[in-house]
């Protein structure tokens, strides 16, 4: 009985390996997010636990038995290329039309010319909001992988900031009016 008990984690830890392994809800070389928010790429599968290694180059050992329990994202799977999603801004009296020319024209010289980027896909950007300070805007991109998506912002940040300034495009910074008692501002 004290055996069977003392067994009982290891025994837990091999089958969901086996499950694991089986199944393959992760495999090598994936990119996952446990539901703790570390994410990493799976580096081995083992008999009692999974390995992963954080973009810092840590390592992270998670037991079999709690990884088939936990919700995790795998980012490869179904397919390792993803939408990625850049949040803009531009003043109120901005010509849309013409933002969204200018800013599509540069998300394609990103997207085409990137190693990181998926040149098969075709950018565009969607119209959210009036927000406090902006009219914002999403720019759909898309990355050959989750750990792309880094490089393909950076790029396209600079870029196209560079370009509204160049085409006198304001991207605004929330700003307050603040009235004192004494009626001075």
């Amino acid at each position: 009985l004290a055996v069977g008990l003392a067994l009982q984690p290891t025994l837990s830890n091999f089958f969901a390996g086996l499950h694991l392994s089986m199944a393959q809800p992760v495999r090598v070389g994936d990119f996952v997010e446990l539901e703790d928010g570390t994410q990493g790429h799976v580096i081995d599968i083992g008999w009692r636990a999974t390995r992963i290694r954080q973009l810092a180059n840590n390592l992270v050992v998670v037991p079999n038995a709690r990884l088939a329990e936990m919700r995790l994202v795998n980012y490869t799977l179904p397919e390792p290329a993803q939408a990625v999603l850049v949040p803009v801004g531009v003043a109120y009296d901005s010509d849309l039309e013409r933002v969204e020319r200018i800013t599509v024209e540069i998300a394609r010289e990103v997207q085409r010319s990137l190693p990181e980027a998926d040149p098969g896909h075709e950018p565009f950007i969607r119209y959210g909001a009036f927000a406090d300070s902006a009219i914002s805007f999403n720019v759909i991109l898309r990355a050959v992988s989750y750990t792309d998506r880094w490089s393909l912002v950076h790029e396209f940040v600079k870029r196209l900031q560079l370009r509204f300034a160049a085409e006198g495009i304001e991207i605004p910074f929330p700003q307050r009016v603040v009235h004192s008692a004494e009626g001075k501002t």
